[in-house]
């Protein structure tokens, strides 16, 4: 581990690759799967199983990514992947082949391009800090312009009068991605390589015995368990409304047209009120500030099943407070974790990259997961786009506002047994 503070300038490089992987996130998620409908002819069903199939596996490789991660020099990974990430997109979006295996193969390739890049990326967080308020500084550094990076993201194809077409949307993207992604992963590794202790940061640990160290991790520090319920309940809990956003503005509120404003107050509530959260963190704690973030969406949501159609006004206020809380829920979770990678050290091998591995894992369990309940529970109340019934309108409802709040405050008590080293 580097002995020396990271400076300001080098906290801020840190944060904004950021913004390029942003751009693979959100974005994609919206425009791959209509444009592979509407223009590649594919049908509904086999776009969405084939692109689950493809995240599910990304998933599953997530914690050996992390012990590939800790055995190789961070800097490297992350630059060589950043070009594969590039090649994936461009032949996804580009295809020469309009059929199913095409999808798969570099939907693949991308997914897990971007994994290399992300495990790495995360687990450098605690390895360029010698402390936890650094930690703190450079995890709300990473999340503000991640959330930069979905704002811009998100304004493009309006601005550039695309947004209605998902194939022209996702050749912005991509050619964006290809001027940013470059330019930004190699000033990454030239401002920041000098944190890179190949002799101190790479991991013993052999490939046959990675899973016993995870193991061995928790017989060591047993509350990290507590931490690790907390993170997975309430990342489901914020994917199940950010699964339904789109259904519950269009259906419940009927404001589809409004959709790109509440997604922009949204996030750049997160982006301004970031500084508010880290003063926060120093002063009475981490875990007791992400507690507090959580309660702050809890309240706001129990609002949520009041709303009628064209309540315009009183849903801004709503996107704002909840915005308010993901600025914290993104950042907070990711500086403690970097703080137990820290810790992890105790047992004599470096495992971070492992366990930052399990924790993407996590997140992308729960927002399979929250896909999967979303969608089969409107199954079952015969969920139609054309002609939306009324259970389908309380299931949406209920799933949007109420089942996260449940949810947060059973992450809440599993956080609050956790004792913060």
């Amino acid at each position: 581990m580097n002995n020396n503070n990271p400076k300001s300038n080098e906290i801020l490089t840190y944060g904004i690759l950021g913004i390029p992987i942003a751009f693979l996130g959100f974005p994609l998620y919206i425009y791959l799967p209509t444009f592979y409908v509407e223009y590649v002819n594919l049908s509904v069903g086999a776009v969405g199983v084939i692109l689950l199939i493809a995240r599910l596996l990304d998933m599953i490789l997530d914690p050996f990514i992390g012990n590939f991660t800790d055995k190789h020099n961070k800097f490297n990974i992350i630059l060589v992947s950043s070009f594969f990430i590039l090649f994936g997109l461009y032949f996804l979006i580009k295809p020469i082949y309009f059929n199913s295996l095409w999808l798969f193969f570099f939907s693949f390739i991308t997914y897990i391009s971007y994994s290399f890049v992300m495990i790495p990326y995360l687990t450098l967080n605690s390895q360029i800090s010698n402390n936890s308020v650094n930690n703190t500084k450079l995890a709300f550094s990473r999340e503000v312009f991640i959330v930069l990076g979905v704002l811009i993201s998100l304004l493009f194809p309006y601005i550039f009068l695309v947004a209605d077409d998902s194939k022209k949307s996702l050749e912005l993207l991509l050619y964006t991605c290809m001027i940013i992604f470059p330019i930004f992963s190699i000033i990454f590794y030239f401002k920041l390589k000098h944190f890179e202790n190949t002799k101190n940061n790479i991991s013993k640990v052999s490939n046959n015995e990675f899973l016993k160290s995870i193991n061995f991790f928790f017989e060591s520090f047993p509350q990290h368990k507590k931490l690790f319920l907390a993170f997975l309940i309430n990342n489901l809990a914020n994917a199940l409304p950010a699964t339904l956003f789109l259904f519950f503005v269009k259906f419940v509120l009927e404001l589809e047209e409004k959709t790109g404003l509440f997604l922009i107050i949204y996030f750049l509530s997160a982006i301004l009120t970031f500084p508010l959260w880290i003063k926060l963190s120093i002063k009475i704690s981490k875990k007791t500030t992400w507690i507090l973030s959580m309660i702050t969406a809890c309240v706001a949501f129990f609002f949520v099943p009041f709303l009628q159609q064209n309540d315009f006004l009183y849903f801004v206020i709503i996107c704002i407070i909840t915005g308010m809380s993901l600025g914290a829920d993104m950042a907070l979770p990711s500086s403690i974790q970097a703080d137990v990678a820290q810790e992890s050290k105790k047992i004599n091998n470096d495992i971070s990259g492992i366990l930052f591995g399990f924790w993407a894992m996590i997140t992308k369990f729960s927002l399979a997961l929250a896909v999967a309940i979303s969608f089969i529970a409107l199954e079952f109340t015969s969920f139609d786009t054309q002609n939306i019934n009324e259970n389908s309108i309380i299931v949406i409802i209920v799933l949007y506002s109420i089942v996260p709040i449940f949810l947060k405050l059973i992450s809440i008590i599993f956080l609050s047994k956790y004792k913060l080293t």
